[in-house]
């Protein structure tokens, strides 16, 4: 019998098809090697580097993920996500991503950027008053004869002296800011500003305007692991009126469609987290989850978890120039502001992190010079690491993104051999 729709049924109706559109996320869909200029064969060298490391019991298994010019070519796990259940690792895997939530961080800046509410070149206490007048940690000469007796040297005291000038958003985002960058001013951090897992960004960044900068800003490339990346997380809040959590989730997680990533994962989810594991002359050891993982502390330092299907939308996001599915996120331009060299040499001359040939750009590195640096990447292309093994980059010239999904710590080796193998696969 034929249907009669009322009024009423097709406002419902209606309602619904907007509620699914509005929900719908954005993918990168998945395509054949050849369609986009990779061979099938040579990208099964991605496998056996994988293996190699497993069977030399480096790492546990590893997801690995290789997009050009818009699908997914490579999209492989390898190896167990827990050693000890013999639990098989599955594509959804939730992996703390440590410092590769930095360039999510980033992103949400340069998203601010463009909508006029922050610039680069804003001191840090236009948005946090206490960062107004800032002091750099000087260490006093040694004494002759201080830490003799065959007992442990005593770390020098220090002096402070005012800050030439203040630091500002940009030296944040380049890790030229030095705040709390294991220098000397680090030293006095534990003392003034404590971390403090139960805090959250609007209690514990202001406590931070009082901890003394490791050198003057702009003067050196120091990795700021936590606060100065978790900085930029508390501008982000004063300059949205979002928590940090919300911006991202508004702003990024859900228009990119990265619906498992987030600051700890719902108590549903956790038994797709992958097992920690760190390198011992026994072998790998199982490691407890560190405490910096907040619930409360959103830090765009190290803070975020994800999965190899959330954060391949990121970074094809930042390889499209901003853009992904219909849902801009940056202009191209700011994309490649994002990836270009902001701090001269200054990178480049702390090893083992920079390297020649290498620059640091806007919360990521960049590879200057290909042949100087010893990478198979692109020059311009640019990405990070995470603690736990975690490693992408996106190389715009190639149109291709590279994501390697670990939950050990390990040398680079294995970054660059995943680089290698991936790199060696384009034929056209």
């Amino acid at each position: 019998m034929k249907r009669t729709w009322r009024l009423p049924d097709l406002v419902i109706r209606l309602a619904l098809a907007l509620l699914v559109a509005a929900v719908t996320v954005a993918a990168v869909p998945n395509g054949k090697p050849e369609d986009v200029g990779l061979s099938s064969e040579r990208l099964q060298r991605i496998t056996k580097v994988i293996q190699q490391y497993i069977d030399n019991k480096q790492i546990s298994g590893a997801i690995t993920v290789v997009a050009r010019r818009g699908r997914i070519a490579h999209f492989e796990t390898t190896g167990l996500m827990d050693i000890e259940q013999r639990t098989p690792l599955r594509k959804d895997a939730i992996f703390r991503m440590a410092s590769m939530s930095k360039p999510v961080a980033g992103v949400a800046i340069l998203m601010l950027v463009e909508e006029g509410k922050v610039r680069l070149t804003d001191p840090v206490s236009r948005f946090i008053p206490e960062f107004k007048n800032m002091k750099v940690a000087m260490e006093k000469p040694a004494l002759v004869g201080a830490g003799g007796g065959g007992g442990q040297a005593r770390q020098p005291d220090i002096y402070t002296v005012p800050a030439n000038r203040e630091i500002t958003v940009r030296d944040l985002m380049t890790h030229t800011a030095g705040l709390v960058t294991n220098g000397p001013g680090a030293r006095e951090a534990a003392k003034i500003a404590p971390r403090n897992s139960n805090a959250t960004l609007a209690s514990h960044i202001p406590r931070l305007g009082a901890v003394p900068l490791d050198f003057q800003p702009g003067t050196a490339w120091r990795y700021s692991g936590l606060e100065g990346i978790d900085t930029l997380g508390r501008i982000v809040e004063v300059a949205s009126g979002l928590t940090f959590d919300q911006f991202l989730r508004q702003r990024i997680f859900d228009p990119l469609g990265m619906k498992d990533t987030s600051f700890y994962p719902a108590d549903d989810k956790m038994p797709r987290v992958a097992t920690l594991y760190s390198q011992t002359p026994e072998g790998l050891k199982r490691q407890e989850t560190p405490a910096f993982l907040s619930r409360t502390l959103f830090s765009g330092g190290a803070g975020l978890w994800s999965t190899a299907e959330d954060y391949i939308q990121f970074a094809q996001m930042l390889v499209a120039g901003g853009e992904l599915n219909g849902k801009r996120l940056l202009s191209p331009r700011t994309v490649d502001l994002m990836g270009s060299n902001h701090v001269g040499t200054l990178y480049s001359e702390v090893p083992p992190l920079g390297s020649k040939g290498m620059g640091f750009g806007l919360t990521v590195e960049v590879v200057m010079n290909p042949v100087e640096a010893g990478r198979r990447q692109s020059a311009g292309s640019f990405g990070w690491d995470g603690a736990f093994g975690t490693h992408f980059w996106v190389d715009r010239k190639e149109q291709l993104t590279g994501l390697l999904m670990i939950q050990q710590r390990l040398n680079s080796q294995l970054n660059r051999d995943f680089e290698n193998a991936v790199m060696q696969a384009i034929v056209d």
